[in-house]
């Protein structure tokens, strides 16, 4: 069975910091995609951040520079590392996994952010 469990959100004040963590199960981690979407109330969900089986990274224009996405394909987990939040950052956080050169994919259950003073 497939699982993607989110961790790590939480309230923060503008120009804190926050270390998301995504634990897969049940996944050959390695071969496999993994991405941070976010979702704020009203708004469509929306890619964060990506990491490739190989260790290429994407960044939304909105958050370079700020988060960064790594692996641990020994521990089957992936990170996003924020940093200069800002309140325009509040969204439910999601992980996703894709099978690489598949449509196979997989959402986690989201963890919340949430950046206010």
């Amino acid at each position: 069975q497939v699982q993607l469990v989110e961790s790590g959100g939480g309230l923060v004040q503008p120009g804190g910091s926050l270390r998301l963590s995504c634990a897969a199960s049940g996944i050959i981690f390695s071969i496999n995609h993994m991405g941070w979407y976010r979702q704020a109330p009203g708004k469509q969900r929306e890619l964060v951040a990506s990491i490739t089986s190989g260790g290429a990274t994407n960044y939304a224009d909105s958050v370079k520079g700020r988060f960064t996405i790594s692996r641990d394909n020994a521990k089957n987990t992936v990170y996003l590392q924020m940093n200069g939040l800002k309140p325009e950052d509040t969204a439910v956080y999601y992980c996703r996994r894709l099978i690489a050169g598949t449509s196979v994919a997989s959402w986690g259950q989201g963890t919340q952010v949430t950046v206010s003073s």
